[in-house]
Order: structure tokens, then C-alpha cells, then sequence
């Protein structure tokens, strides 16, 4: 499909159901090694109602406050180290170089629930939501896909919404980046990929990021009995070996997590 101008109406995507988007070239993984090694960074702080489940560090730069009640399968909290300094320089880098992609899929309408979506790079339009159901990301059988979604202003998922990846292989150099130009709130149930947003990063508790990252650029993260990891559970599980859906990025002075978790 040519890449489209217009936003994709309702009936067509209620009819079609598949979205196949252009697969992008990628020379390089978008996270340098040092903000691979995080699951959780806010830039303000990160605040936590525990208990919380986090593999990966958790950290923030320039605001030392990282709360507790985490229990960690990997990582460590990282409380304004040169780590997490250099970590909230890269996520710079990365929305940047996220934000400077070519379009190849087009533009979506607000709420990606029901679609089946091929690895791309998208724009989103705002909405009241942007995630009221079920989200495929169908692969079509390539273990290094790379799907990037990339919205102007919120991000929004509603309560029972999910993110599924299928078609992938086992994953290990699959890249799933969410771009959001200010907060992201994620309500559902599970989430994949690398959230990269400009302000809050929030759920309402209880949300599963089994395979990727929570990062704010300017404000902070705010958890509630959530799990978090980079590390894409056990090896025989999608994702596993792409260090949290970020195409297998080796990590850096952090000493956890990275491309195998």
C-alpha cells in the first residue's frame, strides 16, 4: 500500500482490519547502550506505589527521587548516577532520531484497537483514545521488525486494552518505539515496547510491560503495582534477546538487563 496523505477513515479500517505499512532500513538500534539498561527513567522523579516489579534500572537525572517498593529481577536504582545522566541524554537523542524517520505507513486515526498492524513507521492522531481494545503487531514472520508510532500530543489506553505481537519469530531483534509529544497514560492491562514521552508516564495500576521501557524526557513516571522489565521473561518467549523490544541493544555501564535481559 502507497503511503497515504489522509488519515485511514473508520469503515476502512473496520473493513480491512490489516494496515500494511513500508519496513523501514535500520542501520542501528534507536537506544544507546547506557538507556538500554533502563526499564523506568523520569527526568523528575519516578513515584511508586509498591509494591512494583521492575526488571532493568530504575532511575532519574536531574531529579534524584526514584521512591521505592520495587522489587527487582534485574537492575538497580539509579538516583542521578552518571548513568542515569547519560541515559536521560540519549532519550534525547532517541526521540530525535525517532521523530527525524520517514513516514512509510501513513497516517492512523486516534484508536489503533482492532488492527492488525505491519512493522512501520506511523503517525497517530490525537483522540480521546488511542488504545480501547486489542492492538496486533503482526510481523509477517520477521524476527527483526520495527514498528514505530509516533503522536503529536497524548497517548491514551484505555482499561482492558492490549498490545499483541505476533508473527516475529522469537523476536530477538524486534523494535517497538512509541514517540508521544507530551504524557503518556497507559490504563490497560499489558503494553509492549519503548515508550519515549515528552511529560508523565502514568497508569492507573496493575499494567504489565513484559518486553519494554517507561521513559520520560521532562517530567516524570508514576507506578502503581506495575511490572516492568526489559529482559522479555524466559527464552522461550517472544521478544526474548531484544532487550525489551529495542532491536537487541548490548547495554552499557549500567550492568543489567540489555540484549538478553
Amino acid at each position: 500500500m502507497k503511503n497515504m496523505s489522509k488519515p485511514l477513515s473508520i469503515l476502512a479500517l473496520a473493513m480491512g482490519g490489516v494496515f500494511f505499512g513500508a519496513t523501514p532500513a535500520w542501520s542501528a538500534p534507536v537506544l544507546k547502550s547506557d538507556l538500554a539498561s533502563f526499564a523506568v527513567l523520569g527526568a523528575s522523579g519516578v513515584t511508586n506505589v509498591p509494591n512494583s516489579t521492575i526488571g532493568g534500572n530504575v532511575g532519574s537525572s536531574a531529579n534524584s527521587s526514584v521512591g521505592g517498593g520495587y522489587i527487582f529481577t534485574a537492575g538497580s536504582l539509579q538516583q542521578n548516577t552518571a548513568t542515569a545522566q547519560q541515559a536521560q541524554l540519549d532519550l534525547e537523542t532517541a526521540i530525535l532520531a525517532i521523530n527525524g524517520m520517514a513516514n512509510t505507513g501513513g497516517t492512523l486515526n486516534a484508536d489503533l484497537a482492532g488492527l492488525t498492524i505491519a512493522p512501520g513507521v506511523y503517525e497517530v492522531l490525537a483522540g480521546t483514545t488511542n488504545l480501547s481494545g486489542l492492538l496486533k503487531l503482526d510481523g509477517a514472520g520477521s524476527n527483526t521488525a520495527v514498528w514505530v508510532f509516533r503522536f503529536a500530543s497524548t497517548l491514551i489506553a484505555n482499561e482492558g486494552s492490549n498490545v499483541d505481537v505476533v508473527n516475529v519469530g522469537n523476536g530477538s531483534g524486534v523494535g517497538i518505539y512509541w514517540s508521544v509529544g507530551t504524557a503518556a497514560t497507559l490504563n490497560g492491562s499489558t503494553f509492549a515496547g519503548n515508550v519515549l514521552a515528552r511529560s508523565l508516564v502514568s497508569s492507573n495500576g496493575g499494567l504489565t510491560v513484559g518486553c519494554g521501557r517507561l521513559l520520560s524526557a521532562d517530567k516524570q513516571v508514576t507506578l502503581i503495582q506495575d511490572k516492568v522489565s526489559i529482559g522479555c521473561g524466559v527464552s522461550t518467549d517472544i521478544g526474548f534477546g531484544s532487550g525489551g523490544f529495542d532491536q537487541g541493544t548490548d547495554i552499557g555501564s549500567g550492568g543489567v538487563g540489555g540484549s538478553n535481559g
